[in-house]
């Protein structure tokens, strides 16, 4: 009995796919091994030290699930949650929607869209000690903001009390963040066929119309999925709420976040630490398999 070999084209065709997989693989390695390194290997060790005392003087001592204990005892804990979610739902009420007009106003522009597309931008390019100083000076009782209001015969407006400190930081990250966000928002609506547009013009339809019927419904996979990363970027959020008020007044702007660099870095508990990032890293991964599956859903649907 004769073994049937396999042709030689189908041979040279494997072959070249191996081929092709490998160079593709020795090419794809050194970005593994840097991401490996440098982001999953942290993880692995911050969901080990979240089990011991962290002493890097006498040496490390399990302590199994004290520090999550501790973590769940402390009053501040829920504060900086509260804050947090506070934060996450202002941010999406109030800052979500401005780059997604602003897009729409450039788009609809007849003239000068790349130069309305530049301006919108520049604060993104803004350095981080720039940014904060100008806005200090912004909020200040006697800061530019404060003397138009009393040109207007307002009254002052007391940015850095407990009451607006949480709005004044939405204020700051609004402007800060909206032109990257625009820009993409931009490329989403330059995907939209002209043809759509066109036809509702002939029949009529204004430009309310056409964003509410055309321009909307385009990019809302777009919008849900800027929206999740907001939610996620805002959920970690702690520089400027150190940087502008040191998580006062009153613990008014004590993020999660913030809280962990405290715990880790100021009172050299990264232990604490490290199990608040562990509870974190949790809730942001169950948080993006809902995300992903009711994007499916969607899609299906």
């Amino acid at each position: 009995m004769e073994l049937e070999l396999e042709p030689p084209v189908v041979r040279s065709g494997l072959s070249r796919k191996t081929r092709w997989y490998f160079w593709g693989l020795l090419f794809l390695l050194p970005e593994i091994i840097i991401f490996f390194i440098f982001l999953w290997m942290p993880i692995f060790k911050g969901i080990m030290y979240s089990f011991y005392n962290v002493d890097f003087v006498s040496g490390n001592s399990f302590v199994g699930w004290q520090n999550f204990k501790e973590v769940l005892s402390n009053p501040d804990y829920y504060t900086a949650i509260k804050n947090t979610l506070v934060y996450m739902g202002l941010a999406a009420l109030i800052g979500f929607w401005v780059p997604i007009a602003m897009a729409i106003a450039v788009s609809e522009l007849k003239w000068f869209q790349g130069s309305a597309r530049i301006v919108g931008y520049l604060p993104s390019i803004i350095p981080a000690i720039v940014l904060y100083g100008m806005w200090q000076w912004f909020f200040d009782a006697v800061g530019p903001i404060n003397s138009f209001f009393n040109y207007l015969g307002l009254p002052d407006f007391d940015f850095y009390s407990k009451e607006h400190a949480v709005f004044s930081l939405i204020i700051l990250e609004t402007w800060q963040n909206f032109g990257s966000a625009t820009l993409i928002y931009i490329a989403g609506l330059a995907a939209i066929p002209k043809d759509l547009y066109e036809a509702s013009e002939l029949d009529g339809a204004g430009v309310w119309a056409r964003i509410r019927y055309i321009t909307l419904p385009s990019i809302k996979n777009l919008i849900l999925l800027l929206l999740v990363l907001q939610l996620i970027a805002t959920s970690q959020a702690f520089q400027s709420q150190l940087l502008m008020f040191g998580g006062g007044p009153d613990n008014a702007t004590l993020t999660y976040l913030l809280l962990t660099t405290r715990e880790a870095f100021t009172f050299m508990n990264f232990g604490k630490a490290s199990a608040m990032g562990v509870i974190m890293f949790a809730f942001l991964l169950v948080f993006s398999i809902i995300t992903i599956k009711i994007r499916r859903g969607g899609d299906e649907a």
